[in-house]
């Protein structure tokens, strides 16, 4: 899904999307890799694992992002980090280090990130990565939470006149190789009885290209990086989503295995931003709301009351700091893939288990 990594360069004046004015790309971390201890039973909260540890004495946290996807992490015309991921993102480093300008970005490659991450070049992925078994299983590597429920599924021209994928039997299929779309094309075909032509491509760019000039019928990705693509075409309402999700793609932020107590600020920051849109929590209204709400999950989450930073090994305020930065789960969808966004993807299953109409984002009770 994105090219070869050519370097780690540290940018400054970089900015985000309605959070941050500015946001670096990642360097080397000058304390080199970091090595996760064994597995173990507890975390003392007092004592930092060993990645909060790097991550403060750097005073940066390097999140392995994707080198160009509309909407989710791309660099703008004036150079800037942008989009969903990215604010994610920035809201960890808020939490963790106050300061969500601490965010630096390293662009990844489909092969790379993985690796990336398990050798301490990235502290965390916050990249469209899908959870699967065998990566989770056996990849040296644990899934913090979802935070993006995607699916596979098809684009085609317009002019073809298709209006579902199992008339795309014979049709040539771009599809990018060293990811768990190619399974995942091969299962549906062979089990609606239909042939094609596979077009294989090493990265989203180049399957977005093939697909431009003709080289294929069909694109199959998960459907936001094909809204994303769609939105690069030059005439974007020439091309149509076809119905069909051929697959379950639960995406969110990737750790290494064996550092408990970093997989827990991760997985939280991204809960409390979950929460913070259950319980009507706005990157506008968090002072307010901090100051004056006597809602007792308003209080716990924002730091007014309770222990739960100091849990994690953070601040009592670092929730508070994260949505300050970035806003709620909502803001960041709407800005940047949603409504306010060129992408304008619906909620969908994204939307709050309690919402209208309801969706899958529920975070657990934070007590």
């Amino acid at each position: 899904m994105s090219k070869r990594l050519t370097a780690f360069l540290m940018a400054s004046v970089l900015a985000g999307c309605g959070g941050p004015e500015r946001a670096r790309e990642a360097a080397a971390p000058d304390t080199g890799p970091v090595a996760a201890p064994p597995a173990k039973a507890g975390v003392d909260a007092s004592r930092p694992g060993p990645t909060l540890r790097a991550v403060r004495q750097r005073d940066g946290i390097v999140c392995g992002v994707n080198e160009g996807l509309v909407g989710f992490a791309y660099r703008d015309n004036r150079g800037r980090w942008r989009g969903f991921d990215v604010d994610f993102c920035r809201a960890l480093a808020a939490a963790v280090l106050g300061d969500p300008d601490a965010a630096r970005f390293l662009p990844l490659t489909t092969r790379d990130r993985l690796p990336a991450l398990v050798s301490g070049k990235a502290d965390v992925l916050w990249r469209n990565t899908s959870w699967t078994f065998s990566r989770d299983a056996g990849g040296g590597v644990d899934f913090a939470a979802v935070n993006y429920y995607d699916g596979q599924g098809f684009m085609v021209a317009r002019s073809l006149d298709v209006s579902s994928a199992t008339e795309l039997n014979g049709a040539r299929v771009c599809v990018q190789s060293g990811s768990t779309t190619e399974p995942n094309l091969a299962d549906w075909f062979r089990s609606k009885g239909l042939n094609y032509q596979k077009v294989v491509v090493d990265s989203e760019e180049a399957g977005r290209d093939a697909y431009a000039t003709e080289r294929c019928d069909a694109f199959t990705a998960d459907v936001s990086a094909l809204a994303a693509a769609r939105t690069t075409m030059a005439n974007p309402n020439a091309h149509v989503i076809l119905p069909e999700v051929i697959s379950k793609e639960p995406m969110g932020p990737v750790v290494r295995q064996g550092d408990d107590q970093w997989t827990d600020v991760v997985r939280w920051t991204l809960y409390a931003l979950i929460l913070a849109e259950e319980l009507g929590v706005t990157s506008q209204n968090v002072d307010e709301m901090r100051a004056s709400s006597t809602n007792p999950e308003v209080r716990r989450l924002l730091g007014v009351e309770g222990e739960l930073g100091p849990m994690l090994g953070l601040k009592s305020d670092w929730a508070y700091r994260a949505i300050k930065a970035v806003g709620n789960y909502g803001e960041v969808f709407q800005r940047n893939v949603g409504s306010g966004s060129s992408m304008r993807l619906e909620r969908g299953l994204n939307a709050p288990w309690n919402g209208n109409p309801s969706g899958l984002l529920y975070a657990p009770p934070m007590r």
